[in-house]
């Protein structure tokens, strides 16, 4: 395996944000036990500070985000759990504010945005590869959440389209957090590299 440093080469590597919206861990949140523990953890500033570090370099910085139409065409209804969330008309309407990014992460001018209105993780169905593919990006950076679905999800398919994955640690979490280790230490843990927030700013800086 490349190192660390070569992995996340400006140029390289992209860093993609994992459902870091008002409406999932931030005001306006549906899962309030996410949004604490999130908000608790501190990740929205420490992600934050990644970013802006990641800017300043030419990383680029792809915000994954999900949401529906109000009618909800697009939309698949084979997840028990998104559909108990769907029973809220309101729940991430795309274009409201419950699915705009938390303002501790911007988004800048130059971040790229990659929508999606089905499934549980951002590569199949949407232009997220071409995009990436377009900048010469062989690394995915990935933060956000969450550890059980989101994070996981978007790290096998990654690997499936031929990324390397680094992993920010203090970046991601999940719920309930003792489960969210468990994924981190013996699922994650061997099919990703990974690193700290502190860690990628001094190699970028």
């Amino acid at each position: 395996m490349p190192s660390l440093e070569e992995l996340v080469a400006p140029g390289k590597a992209a860093i993609l944000t994992m459902e870091m919206q008002r409406g999932v861990i931030g005001d306006l949140s549906s899962i309030r036990p996410l949004a604490d523990l999130v908000a608790s953890e501190g990740i929205p500033a420490r992600t934050g500070g990644l970013l802006e570090v990641a800017r300043r370099r030419d990383v680029p910085v792809v915000h994954c985000r999900a949401g529906f139409r109000r009618d909800r065409r697009g939309s698949y209804d084979n997840v028990p759990m998104v559909n108990a969330l769907l029973e809220n008309p309101d729940y991430l309407v795309m274009g409201e504010p419950s699915t705009e990014v938390i303002p501790e992460l911007g988004p800048a001018e130059t971040d790229l945005d990659s929508a999606r209105l089905h499934g549980m993780s951002p590569f199949i169905g949407t232009s997220l590869d071409p995009t990436l593919r377009s900048m010469g990006i062989e690394t995915v950076v990935a933060v956000g959440v969450s550890l059980n679905v989101g994070i996981l999800g978007m790290t096998i398919e990654a690997i499936n389209h031929g990324y390397h994955v680094v992993l920010v640690t203090d970046c991601v979490t999940g719920y309930p957090p003792e489960y969210a280790e468990q994924v981190l230490q013996n699922s994650l843990a061997r099919i990703t590299t990974q690193t700290t927030a502190e860690e990628l700013q001094k190699l970028w800086s």
